[in-house]
């Protein structure tokens, strides 16, 4: 499949050999181009052939010396150089289909793209690759891919990703472990469905697969009010969630033992619904599985603790509000005692927000709405600033999920706004003040 060519950094080694926007892109070194993964492997030679077509049609072969890690300077329509693959199953727990309608249009596409897992870490299915994706996974050793394994029984996965291929291609992630591929896995686990013996049976199979198999994560089902029609699913309950964590753990230990790495983690979620205690920050190693919120409340704690240990209280008094999930809210509430200890002049206002947008079984911070915000602190003294975490909006920085916006926030609290990461030490800086920080952004 041939790719056309928009733009030629004129500073690159593609502009010196004369290739121009317009021409297409057909090999290099004889390989055919088919997408961005095809193009960044080969363009690690130093000495490339590259065969391109101008728009009459007529092909020339051009030759480009260049740096080791330089690029050639080319540019194409997409960033993947065709079209992004979505998800062809229809999982029980799929929270795209618990949605509401009317929400902006990217957020309903479901992603199953292998390049995604190796370029931005996404999770893929394996129900999408062709045997071409699979051998070149393996011949270029692209690692690590990223896996939403779910369970490792096969029937079981054909129920629960409704996909008649899903057990079958628990094979190919045998294939990537023999090959040395690194796999970083993720478990959504449903009670009374993956969680119990079958999680035994799923972290067995996987322990089988390790040192290739460097991380796992199990997180919780999340339910919204709106699944009208879809499989019927609850919840975890404490003592359901206290088990999934006591058997993680059992096997944490074993791998610990074993590979000299835990491997295994239940998410911070687990914790806060079975009331335990979330493991300190060295529990979690390298925090392989942050983005599946595995230790994202003990790095912060560890991180904020660290700065507040050569905090020095400010002068001048300052009061700040901040929103978070009802989940957290009880650990920020720890951290926020912790800073009343050291230093009296600034107040911290904490406000958990109910989240009615998705439904009250929703409870994490990353999916409260800019207008759950606006209808619940209408009408409070927040201080001199509303401390918002960034894992509310979308990427740019600028919207949450209902497509509400910071600026509307900051019109109709008629306050301002700043967003603030899942870094403690920023945290700190955000609510005592720090110039370099806190400003709106």
């Amino acid at each position: 499949m041939a790719v056309k060519i928009i733009e030629v950094n004129p500073d690159g080694p593609a502009f010196a050999a004369g290739i121009r926007p317009g021409e297409t892109l057909i090999s290099m070194n004889g390989h055919e181009i088919v997408d961005i993964l095809d193009y960044r492997f080969h363009e690690t030679n130093q000495h490339l052939a590259v065969e391109v077509e101008d728009p009459a049609g007529k092909r020339r072969e051009v030759t480009i010396r260049k740096g080791e890690y330089e690029s050639i300077g080319l540019e194409f329509e997409t960033y993947l150089m065709d079209k992004q693959h979505s998800c062809r199953n229809k999982c029980i727990f799929c929270f795209i289909d618990q949605l509401p309608k009317g929400m902006r249009e990217t957020l309903y596409f479901k992603d199953d793209d292998s390049r995604l897992s190796f370029l931005f870490g996404n999770y893929i299915t394996l129900t999408n690759l062709s045997e071409h994706e699979i051998s070149r996974i393996i011949e270029m050793h692209i690692s690590p891919i990223n896996v939403s394994v779910h369970t490792t029984n096969p029937e079981l996965r054909v129920k629960m990703m409704h996909n008649r291929f899903a057990g079958e291609t628990l094979g190919i992630l045998r294939r990537f472990a023999e090959a040395g591929i690194k796999i970083n896995c993720q478990l959504v686990l449903c009670p009374g469905i993956n969680d119990g013996e079958e999680l035994r049976r799923t972290l067995s199979d996987l322990e089988s697969m390790c040192p290739s198999v460097q991380s796992i994560a199990a997180v919780p089902v999340g339910l919204t009010c709106h699944r009208q029609g879809l499989f019927p699913l609850r919840p975890f309950q404490k003592e359901e969630a206290a088990a999934v964590i006591d058997l993680i753990n059992t096997f944490s230990e074993r791998f610990l033992e074993k590979f000299g790495d835990r491997i295994v983690y239940a998410a911070d979620e687990f914790y806060l619904i079975a009331d335990r205690p979330i493991p300190d920050a060295a529990f979690y190693g390298d925090f392989a599985q942050l983005e599946n919120g595995v230790g994202l409340v003990a790095s912060l704690k560890q991180e904020f603790d660290d700065a507040l240990e050569t905090l020095e209280p400010p002068v001048k008094p300052r009061r700040v509000s901040s929103v978070t999930g009802m989940a957290a809210y009880s650990f920020l509430r720890g951290l926020l005692d912790e800073l009343r200890r050291k230093c009296d002049t600034v107040i911290w206002d904490i406000y958990p927000i109910q989240n009615d947008f998705f439904g009250h079984t929703i409870d994490v911070t990353g999916l409260v709405t800019g207008g759950d915000i606006i209808r619940q602190l209408r009408g409070k003294d927040l201080g001199e600033a509303l401390l918002v975490p960034s894992v509310m909006l979308r990427h740019e920085g600028d919207l949450f999920l209902d497509d509400v916006s910071v600026a509307d926030v900051e019109r109709e609290l008629n306050i301002p706004v700043i967003r603030v990461k899942n870094d403690g030490y920023e945290l700190l800086d955000a609510v005592i003040g720090s110039d370099a920080i806190c400003q709106s952004q």
